[in-house]
């Protein structure tokens, strides 16, 4: 269990602090609504050597504990490397969402994915939105991500959440394969292409822009690279 402090902002940008025990951790994957961006991704994947997945959407659990706000993370080697994908966190019988990152060990993923999930923490914003606030204006949702490579801030994916499936189509989809979002379970629910393609970096920045209300959730964190020595 990981207990985060979050902070709750409201339609009208004010703010209320809310903490949640997170129980249960779900990562979601090949979750395109796209089918085309989502074949993209399998192939950046494939290059890798990752195998191709029996069915779309697949529901990885992962250790609760990897999940936090933390501004750093450390890594095994210099095989990992984030990616943006906006949360599902359900809490008192409410639903909210979030940005977080599903940092990878890529060199694990190629024989073992559900195992490479679990090698690498899940940095997240420290700040929800309540679901019911944006599900009327979901599609317009933004997602993007900065990647720090060799001193270099760029960036590393840009879409529109329309590149995923909708909260209410993936819960279903989860629902289909017994699973159920229920109160402390956490859920990461898929991202984008990347830019110039999967690479490691230094640091990372997830962003979640509502142009419709004006506002953004945004995480940054470092990646802190340790020797792998056998």
């Amino acid at each position: 269990m990981k207990v985060i402090q979050f902070r709750i902002e409201d339609r009208a940008a004010q703010y209320t602090e809310r903490t949640i025990a997170v129980k249960t951790l779900v990562i979601a994957g090949w979750t395109g609504r796209d089918t085309v961006a989502m074949e993209k991704h399998i192939r950046e994947l494939e290059a890798l050597g990752v195998k191709r997945p029996a069915y779309t959407p697949v529901f990885y659990r992962v250790a609760a504990d990897r999940i936090g706000t933390a501004p750093s993370i450390q890594v095994s080697g210099e095989e990992s490397s984030g990616e943006a994908e906006f949360l599902l966190v359900k809490d008192g019988g409410e639903t909210f969402v979030g940005i977080a990152s599903d940092h990878t060990d890529r060199q694990v993923e190629t024989y073992g994915i559900t195992v490479s999930k679990q090698m690498c923490e899940k940095p997240c914003a420290d700040t929800l939105w309540r679901l019911s606030d944006v599900a009327g204006h979901w599609d317009a949702l933004l997602l993007r991500s900065y990647a720090t490579i060799d001193g270099e801030r760029v960036l590393y994916q840009e879409g529109n959440v329309t590149a995923m499936r909708s909260p209410e189509d993936l819960l279903a989809q989860f629902a289909s394969h017994g699973g159920q979002l229920g109160n402390g379970t956490a859920m990461l629910c898929g991202t984008l292409a990347a830019i110039g393609g999967i690479r490691a970096a230094q640091a990372f920045e997830i962003v979640l822009e509502d142009p419709v209300l004006g506002r953004t959730l945004r995480h940054a964190y470092s990646v802190e690279t340790l020797p792998v020595v056998g």
